[in-house]
């Protein structure tokens, strides 16, 4: 059987879950949580052993593309949006005095 969840645990999850709860929504939150707690207890009880870890549902290696080195964008098209440029470089107004 899972630890009790008590008053006083709800009083801190409320805390810290910054909630505003009714004494019903309390008591029907102690109670999911319980079952909650109940359920993982139960799974814990079971027998894995020789059960390989699950990473994935599907049998997926490496879903990332080949990193291919590509020609860039010439400087001169880039600046092109720029709506000032200074030295090959974007020119924009200071942000920090």
């Amino acid at each position: 059987m899972a630890e009790t969840i008590t008053d006083k645990t709800m009083d801190e999850i409320e805390i810290l879950a910054k909630l505003c709860l009714t004494a019903e929504e309390k008591e029907k939150s102690r109670q999911e949580m319980q079952r909650m707690l109940d359920y993982v207890d139960r799974l814990n009880a079971l027998d894995t052993k020789g059960v390989e870890p699950l990473t994935h549902l599907f049998p997926v290696q490496n879903g990332f593309r080949e990193d291919v080195v590509c020609e860039s964008t010439p400087r001169e098209e880039i600046l092109k949006n720029a709506p000032r440029e200074k030295d090959g470089q974007f020119l924009v107004p200071k942000t920090i005095g």
